[in-house]
């Protein structure tokens, strides 16, 4: 019996391993072209046997487990306490992805903290419901992508934050000479919008009536409910935080916006002088007008309206209407016009989020070696500068060093406190070449000249400033038409990021990045 049941294992485990995943990619993506096809000529029952026979196949249901069992979630199991650990037991999930006789268990509910002090409800479904809104995720991206508003970046392939705020560039970068009566003048008056709870009070009727997919499947989804101090809690709006599928559904119940402020107006030019503009990001939305009156007058019932039919409505304490030179945040940065020119810098509520996060690291490793301190904020730092190297940020980038080389000066003398400055100076920092107060940490390592290798804190200010290639707004990942577009992209992306791992040469020390 033992030996059968090893044989068996070892089968499964050969099966999981032998997968040909390039074959699967190639497949899916194939069959994800067709679907794209089919909605742009509007064939929707085609659309719909697509879906289905995606949702069927074998490569489809192995991508959605590889899915599930290689992200970060992978070891956060649900209410069953069941995670696909092993190649047995990702094989086998493989098989129990069917659509008969699914039933989603309740959800695990758990909350995080916000930036205002409240708290976030974050869902976490069971390791089965996660690979079986993968599975049908890839038949609905599709779909949502070729029907999305062209200025939406939020959870979309191949779209980021960048993108859109190089779009609120755009719409706003045109300043004009008041002595050229033909200049271009873009707009100068912004509608900040933000949506009251959308993950949460999306309306199930109105999903469940125009989402193009499985209705029985999501109805099931969204009704699955959730388990609160033991007790199973009913879902009767909005679709879940931490599910797979949620972020599209969610793009789907504010696809269409766009063309809600088109019907503000009587036809396409009249929107134009009126300069109406909008850039989304999931749930965060802004809007350009030519002036204050539009955009009360005629944008925000047309907001308003349009929300409501979907179950949600505006944030006052979030939704305002500001000039340009009076300057916005989004999505982290802060876009303001200062006299001629059109400036965007890191916003001075991220500045400082940031900032406190690595004060309380370096705090919170009051006793540990520098070594350990300088590995663990250096992705904090790399990655923050990384973010914001698409803007107006090197004098940011100066400020943000120069507060982080105080606050470790200040740790560097508290564990010090009978040492002079001098002595404290020896140990910690160091000179390489020009310059000087480098927080550095000296390894057991040396290289090829036998000089030793220093382990170094990076700066936000090494960081180029680079410009950001903004996507193309029609542009969609899985039509054909486009496959070229997004390979040249994705080679100038692994260019630039091969360039940046280059590590800068200097003869008067070696020095190693984590």
């Amino acid at each position: 019996m033992n030996g059968q049941s090893t044989c068996a294992l070892a089968d499964h485990a050969l099966s999981w391993h032998s997968i040909d995943w390039a074959k699967a990619y190639s497949v899916v993506k194939r069959m994800q072209a067709r679907i794209v096809k089919a909605t742009k000529e509007g064939r929707w029952n085609k659309v719909k046997a697509l879906q289905r026979l995606l949702t069927c196949s074998f490569h489809g249901k192995a991508l959605a487990v590889k899915r599930v069992t290689e992200n970060q979630g992978k070891r956060t199991p649900g209410v069953d306490g069941v995670l696909w650990s092993t190649p047995d037991a990702k094989y086998e999930a493989i098989g129990s992805l069917q659509r008969r006789g699914y039933k989603p268990l309740p959800l695990k509910r758990i909350y995080i903290p916000k930036s205002n002090g409240k708290l976030r409800p974050l869902s976490i479904p069971t390791m089965q419901d996660r690979a079986m809104q993968a599975l049908y995720l890839l038949a609905l991206d599709p779909v949502s992508e070729t029907i999305s508003d062209a200025q939406s970046y939020g959870f979309r392939k191949e779209r980021s934050t960048h993108d859109a705020i190089a779009q609120c560039f755009l719409n706003a970068r045109y300043h004009g000479n008041p002595k050229d009566r033909g200049a271009r003048v873009s707009a100068q008056w912004i509608l900040e919008a933000d949506i009251r709870g959308c993950f949460d009070n999306i309306d199930h009727t109105w999903l469940l009536q125009n989402v193009p997919m499985d209705t029985a499947v999501l109805k099931k989804w969204l009704k699955a409910g959730y388990l609160k101090d033991g007790t199973l809690a009913p879902t009767n709006d909005g679709t879940p935080q931490g599910g797979i599928i949620s972020p599209v559904l969610a793009n789907l119940a504010l696809n269409g916006l766009d063309n809600a402020l088109s019907s503000a107006f009587r036809n396409a030019s009249q929107r134009a002088i009126n300069k109406v503009n909008m850039v989304r990001y999931a749930d965060d939305f802004v809007i350009t007008g030519a002036s204050r009156e539009v955009l009360e007058e005629k944008i925000t019932p047309v907001v308003t309206a349009f929300l409501a039919s979907r179950g949600l409505e505006l944030a006052p304490e979030k939704t305002k209407i500001t000039h340009l030179t009076e300057g916005y945040d989004f999505l982290g940065q802060h876009i303001r016009r200062y006299g001629s020119k059109l400036l965007i810098k890191p916003a001075r509520k991220n500045v400082h989020s940031f900032l406190q996060k690595v004060r309380s690291l370096i705090r919170k490793l009051m006793g540990a070696p520098q070594r350990q301190l300088i590995d663990t904020l250096n992705p904090v730092i790399t990655g923050w500068a990384m973010y914001h190297r698409h803007i107006v940020a090197k004098k940011t980038f100066s400020y943000v060093d120069s507060q982080i080389w105080y606050a470790l000066w200040q740790w560097a003398r508290r564990r010090h406190p009978k040492k002079l400055g001098h002595w404290v100076y020896q140990r910690y920092f160091h000179q390489f070449g020009l310059r000087h107060w480098v927080f550095a940490a000296r390894t057991d390592e040396v290289d090829d000249t036998g000089s030793p290798i220093y382990r170094e804190l990076r700066k936000a200010s090494a960081t180029p400033i680079e410009r950001h290639p903004k996507v193309q707004s029609d542009a969609n990942p899985y039509d054909t038409e486009w496959f070229t577009y997004f390979a040249q992209r994705a080679a100038i992306r692994s260019r630039k990021s091969r360039s940046r791992r280059t590590l800068p040469k200097s003869n008067a020390h070696a020095v190693v990045w984590p």
